[in-house]
């Protein structure tokens, strides 16, 4: 061991130190942001009435220009269902690309030396620290 080396026990400490402050900092910061979501709500209903009102998509004002449009979101009631179509349909589009990482993460324990082709893996060593009881 180094003469200069920081002691295990110190870096733990300080790492938890750290850690309780950035969870003090986020649960304000949410509190906060709770907060004026809520306002910028009642705004925002406040100004699709107006565009409802207008029969308006858009207002141009000197501050702004409120615009109004449909956002539609999908998902399925029933997973097995919609998986069925997807796959008699060949509609793979239909969903988004990305990977499930912990059922990859057992795909490949359990299936040793057969990744799926293109997969990149991308493994690092971490640290975490456990608060003393």
């Amino acid at each position: 061991m180094e003469q200069d080396a920081i002691p295990a026990g110190k870096l733990a400490a300080a790492y938890l130190k750290i850690r309780g402050k950035r969870a003090e900092l986020k649960a304000k910061y949410e509190e906060e942001d709770k907060q004026l979501e809520a306002q910028m709500d009642v705004i925002e209903a406040e100004m699709l009435e107006k565009c409802k009102a207008e029969n308006a998509d858009s207002i141009k004002t000197p501050e702004g220009t409120i615009m109004r449009a449909v956002r539609a979101r999908f998902w399925p009631a029933d997973w097995d269902a919609f998986n069925k179509y997807v796959m008699d349909n060949n509609a793979i589009g239909l969903l988004e690309k990305r990977v499930h990482q912990t059922n990859m993460a057992q795909w490949l324990e359990e299936n040793k030396g057969n990744p799926p082709p293109g997969l990149n893996i991308d493994r690092k060593y971490t640290c975490t620290v456990r608060k003393a009881k």
